[in-house]
């Protein structure tokens, strides 16, 4: 358990202290998409589906959800955002939403769980706004593209 951080002496959970870290510039990207069907991806794609438009709302909902990640990750610091920003690609090929969300605060700890926060939530609405036209919908991909600052420096993933 000594490779974890996120557990104390005794093996019971704890939220790490950062505080005695330097502030640095630290910036994550996430990616996530959602697959659906021909018909869904081109209600998405025309803004015909009754709820409304599906990209913009999962723009706003994936900023929220950045914004909100320390209240709903049971051990993440509660981090200042300066920035989050939210891509879609409508990837014709796969029928598929792909979703890049970027964070970026200057602080103690990075934001990363605020990026993949961002992208899950971002597809949830998606499968939200779609779900009476289709309940088939798949997420899938989620995961953390990159990352900077800090003392653990860069991580890019690899293909």
């Amino acid at each position: 358990m000594e490779d974890f951080t996120h557990f104390n002496e005794s093996g019971r959970a704890r939220m790490v202290d950062v505080s005695a870290k330097a502030e640095t510039a630290r910036c994550a990207v996430a990616f996530g998409r959602v697959l659906v069907n021909a018909d869904t991806f081109a209600l998405i794609r025309s803004g015909g589906l009754k709820k409304g438009d599906v990209l913009t709302t999962a723009q706003i909902g994936g900023i929220m959800g950045a914004k909100r990640t320390s209240e709903i990750i049971p051990m993440c610091h509660n981090v200042p955002l300066s920035g989050v920003d939210i891509d879609f690609r409508m990837n014709e090929d796969d029928l598929a939403v792909e979703i890049t969300a970027t964070a970026k605060c200057t602080g103690q700890t990075g934001v990363e769980m605020e990026a993949l926060t961002a992208v899950s939530v971002a597809a949830l609405t998606v499968y939200d706004m779609c779900k009476a036209v289709q309940r088939d919908i798949v997420i899938d991909r989620i995961c953390l593209l990159r990352k900077s600052g800090g003392k653990s420096g860069e991580f890019v993933r690899g293909e």
